[in-house]
């Protein structure tokens, strides 16, 4: 009998505890309902915050529409002008205190208890400290934003423990769902899956081992063979993933052949993966970068495309591609340096030894063909060119405009520019990744390559291959609308100009700060979620306080843009629990260890370079055109003077042969 009792109490008790919710916005009416005070119940010290009177009597609203009448603001007169029944004004608090508006015989009160300005930037900062210690971005992530709520919630007069409930429920209930409200993330979303869906198809029917097969047939020496791995890395530009786990598996036994080393062919197929999907048009990855990108433009109201400051960006990304080029270097000069230098001389006097690596994962798996399937490369060249021309066809016809086109003062180059700055880069991917798909199953069913139930499945594993990323991008959009209502960007810019930071380092603490991040999380999307939010609003605010042109404070803003993407890989690379360097060595059968250990002064090489020769004097406005080719100089005579031999004339590989 008493349990009987207990449960109802208790269920009671519960709903006392965590009903009734305040939502983000809050309305409160006068007795008479002629008259509501709306506004949001965050209320950051020393920010000003808009309230907004809303009248509900017709008769008062169309003798008043467009006139100024006066309110009193605790005490003080403020003229305010009614526009559409309603009047705004902005008021700021640096205290706890009592808020009283009175227009006639309205009176509205309400105790204001403002959360610090600093503390806007703990969410964040607890997500970057838990990724450091556990290593792991989606609980940091979720810790993150739980933090921001329960404080929230806290200031607006609820107990710890009320607090705590509601900061939990909050996150789906506000964060997640008016996340995942907006139509431009729930695109990204869908292109996202669409193109796992793809790439999983053309790696079922064959098609990847077909453009793989054309590639190896070029492969007849170490510096073929290792030109022949970064141009497949290359070529498989959409997806990094499929990248690392395609080119490592495949190209291993070609590589054996010609005695390159396992740790060498790791670091091509690390090196080529994530620099080439971070840069290119069409990837897994353009879809977060928009989406980061568009969120930053939205909260500095910049009056830019997504896609037009994606493109404009890459003129500074010099580590990503700097990291391809060294490659190139490396193999034209036929020399390495380092631990690289010991591995492959190991190599070339005898084969990799069996125990170097025979870790196998089960998403190896997912790239092996059944023996029946005949592998042929259009399988996968014409979804892929049908995706690459399809978003370059949609991003022309959503931003097409005649006079543009038609205005014979501008340059070819600047219409181009102008019409994909107009158009509608969601609507563009969207269009070209369902065509691929569709390609891509028309192509296997028509052959009788695989049956529909199993074209289907691989569609549906391609989508549950991207889970990991949508998860990430869903926690980082709640994170990135908690800091906007927190107003962290503000805080970090005014403690920018508080300590007269000049704005031209913004790109290179941004750089570093990303390579920090991702070398401690291992996540370069987890990075991109942290940062983007903070970082771009706060540039932009910073460059404008400091009195910066339009032109420039764009420039400024596109490096930072260029330097979380460019940071974040890098500190991949450098990462031993990055997700793709640990792919780079099971596909490569490489000792994890001895990978990293290999490519890690690489990867500090070309960083140092990219920030020296590149992010600092970009940032000082000096032309790519001088940027890109120093610092390629600077790479190819690092690897000229430190390099050792091990391709080519008085190299181990000569010796070899002579012998």
């Amino acid at each position: 009998m008493k349990e009987k009792v207990r449960l109802p109490i208790l269920i009671a008790l519960f709903f006392i505890l965590i009903a009734p919710f305040s939502t983000l916005c809050s309305s409160e009416k006068n007795t008479e309902n002629l008259l509501e005070i709306e506004h949001t119940d965050i209320i950051i010290k020393n920010i000003d915050h808009q309230f907004t009177l809303v009248f509900k009597d017709q008769k008062f609203i169309k003798q008043h529409e467009g006139k100024k009448i006066t309110i009193r603001v605790n005490e003080e007169p403020k003229e305010v002008k009614i526009r559409r029944g309603k009047a705004t004004f902005t008021q700021q608090f640096s205290r706890e205190t009592d808020l009283f508006i009175q227009y006639n015989d309205f009176q509205y009160e309400k105790h204001i208890n403002p959360i610090p300005l600093w503390f806007s930037i703990i969410p964040p900062l607890v997500a970057i400290l838990f990724a450091l210690l556990f290593k792991e971005v989606f609980s940091a992530l979720f810790i993150g934003i739980l933090i921001g709520t329960t404080t929230i919630y806290f200031y607006q007069g609820a107990g710890i423990f009320s607090s705590l409930f509601k900061g939990i429920f909050a996150i789906p209930e506000t964060y997640i769902l008016d996340s995942m409200g907006d139509t431009e993330h729930l695109s990204i979303i869908v292109f996202s899956m669409l193109i796992g869906g793809m790439v999983s198809i053309i790696t079922k029917n064959g098609g990847m081992k077909g453009v793989v097969n054309i590639l190896s047939r070029f492969a007849k020496s170490a510096r073929s063979g290792q030109f022949v791995t970064w141009l497949l890395g290359i070529a498989i530009f959409f997806d990094d993933y499929a990248n690392t786990l395609v080119v490592g598996n495949t190209m291993r036994p070609v590589t054996d052949r010609l005695k390159i080393s396992r740790e060498k062919l790791a670091y091509i197929v690390d090196s080529t993966a994530a620099p080439i999907a971070s840069i290119a048009f069409v990837t897994t990855w353009i879809g977060a970068e928009l989406s980061y990108i568009q969120d930053g433009i939205n909260t500095i109201g910049l009056n830019q495309s997504a896609y037009n400051v994606f493109i404009n960006s890459l003129a500074y990304s010099f580590y990503p591609i700097f990291a391809l080029i060294f490659i190139l270097i490396l193999t034209y000069k036929g020399v390495d340096f380092g631990p690289m230098y010991t591995a492959e001389h190991r190599a070339r006097l005898k084969e990799n030894s069996k125990e170097e690596g025979q870790e196998k994962i089960q998403d190896f798996k997912e790239v092996e063909i059944p023996g029946h399937i005949k592998p042929k490369a259009y399988n996968a060249v014409i979804p892929v060119a049908i995706v690459i021309f399809g978003t370059f066809a949609g991003l022309l016809y959503t931003g097409w405009d005649p006079a543009t086109w038609n205005n014979e003062e501008l340059a070819f180059s600047k219409k181009l520019s102008i019409i994909i700055g107009n158009s509608d880069s969601f609507k563009a991917l969207l269009w070209s990744s369902i065509s691929g798909v569709i390609a891509a199953l028309i192509l296997t069913i028509s052959q009788r390559i695989l049956n529909l139930k199993n074209t289907v499945d691989s569609v549906i594993n391609g989508f549950k291959t991207m889970l990991t990323a949508i998860v990430i991008l869903v926690l980082a959009w709640s994170i990135a609308l908690l800091t906007k209502h927190l107003h962290t960007a503000d805080f970090i810019s005014q403690s920018l100009i508080y300590i007269n930071l000049t704005p031209y380092l913004i790109p290179t603490l941004t750089f570093i700060l990303a390579s920090l991040v991702a070398f401690s999380t291992g996540s370069s999307w987890g990075t991109m979620a942290i940062l983007y939010p903070l970082i771009l609003p706060a540039s932009w605010l910073l460059a404008q306080n400091a009195g910066f042109e339009h032109a420039l404070s764009l420039s400024i803003f596109y490096n930072v843009v260029s330097c979380v993407l460019a940071g974040s890989v890098l500190g991949d690379h450098c990462s031993p629990i990055s997700d793709t360097t640990i792919l780079s060595s099971l596909a490569s059968s490489c000792n994890h260890i001895e990978h990293v250990r290999t490519q890690l002064p690489y990867a500090l090489t070309v960083g140092s370079t990219a920030i020296i020769f590149g992010t600092i004097p970009a940032a000082y406005e000096v032309p790519g055109y001088i940027t890109f080719p120093v610092g390629i100089a600077i790479l190819f005579l690092i690897a000229h003077f430190f390099g050792k031999k091990t391709m080519g004339v008085g190299s181990v590989e000569e010796k070899i042969i002579q012998a």
